[in-house]
């Protein structure tokens, strides 16, 4: 989440207009992120987030978004549902770009979260897998590893300059993960499944939410994307308690199978280097004139380091 649309009284009202949940009580942006435009909406009827979909984001999937945001939370995943205009449709538009509302979700996302916790979040991914399962919904992953040599090609000069000789060390990495397994379990994924996109309450897992990047891929892949995002200390290193945590928790909701869990060292260098080469992407081409925090593509690049040198345990039996 983050903010690059700033929006008038206006034009919020024009917007509100076209639904039927009251006047407008309070509206703050929301930093967090980097890729859409968040509001935090408070009516004399409830409690709502307004995005606004941003250049990263391609129109034409869109409907493919919120369908599936509508089917999680229709199949009691509990999802943030899309809300619906007066006639029926959740997607608008407002200051000229796509905007939809869905329903604010109570909980807390987890700065620091321990191995209880990391139980509770792999709990919640095998639970959207499951709740996803049949949604008929097709996205390819835009950001998968057949993108990912072209990604880097016009970034490697950023690399070398964020670290000396880098380029030619996750060219090696590019080189290493052109042999991606093949034939694993294919199925609706998260692919963003982090920290600050996942809601707890009372340490148990509450709500998911920011469904921006979820497309058709190996189910195994969003478990490594999500042992990434919560098994690494501040320092860099990789816990293994955390990691054996989020994937029993996982397999209470659906069991790896022999090939997926043989690929999950492969997938989690794979999906270290998506998320070093989207955050090099905006080291290199920072955004202007928004409110964002930005991410530090280094982060990631400690953890291409880790899975280079083979330094995890998954705790596969």
């Amino acid at each position: 989440m983050a903010v690059y649309t700033h929006i008038t009284d206006e034009a919020l009202d024009a917007f509100l207009a076209e639904y039927d949940i009251g006047q407008a009580r309070a509206f703050k942006g929301i930093a967090e992120g980097v890729s859409n435009s968040n509001y935090l909406l408070e009516t004399d009827k409830g409690r709502f987030i307004l995005t606004v979909y941003e250049a990263r984001v391609e129109a034409c999937d869109l409907p493919y978004f919120l369908g599936l945001m509508r089917w999680l939370a229709d199949a009691g995943f509990p999802s943030a549902a899309p809300v619906p205009g007066r006639d029926g449709q959740p997607l608008r538009s407002i200051g000229g770009k796509p905007a939809a509302l869905s329903m604010f979700l109570q909980g807390m996302s987890a700065n620091r979260p321990d191995a209880a916790l990391c139980r509770e979040a792999g709990r919640g991914l095998g639970w959207l897998h499951a709740a996803a399962a049949g949604y008929p919904g097709q996205r390819a992953n835009s950001l998968g590893h057949e993108n990912w040599a072209a990604m880097f090609a016009p970034l490697a000069g950023a690399a070398e300059r964020l670290k000396p000789g880098l380029a030619a060390t996750i060219q090696g990495d590019l080189d290493l993960l052109a042999c991606w397994p093949a034939d694993l379990p294919l199925g609706t994924i998260h692919a963003d499944f982090f920290p600050d996109n996942v809601f707890f309450k009372d340490q148990t897992f509450a709500a998911a939410i920011d469904f921006y990047f979820a497309c058709t891929d190996a189910l195994a892949y969003d478990v490594a994307v999500t042992l990434n995002a919560w098994c690494f200390e501040q320092e860099g290193s990789f816990n293994v308690t955390k990691a054996q945590a989020l994937i029993a928790g996982y397999e209470e909701r659906r069991a790896l199978s022999a090939a997926e869990k043989a690929a999950m060292p492969l997938l989690a260098h794979g999906a270290a280097m998506r998320f070093f080469l989207t955050r090099l992407d905006d080291y290199a081409n920072p955004a202007k004139d928004a409110l964002i925090t930005p991410k530090d593509p280094l982060e990631y690049e400690r953890k291409l380091a880790v899975h280079r040198a083979g330094i995890h345990l998954f705790g596969f039996s």
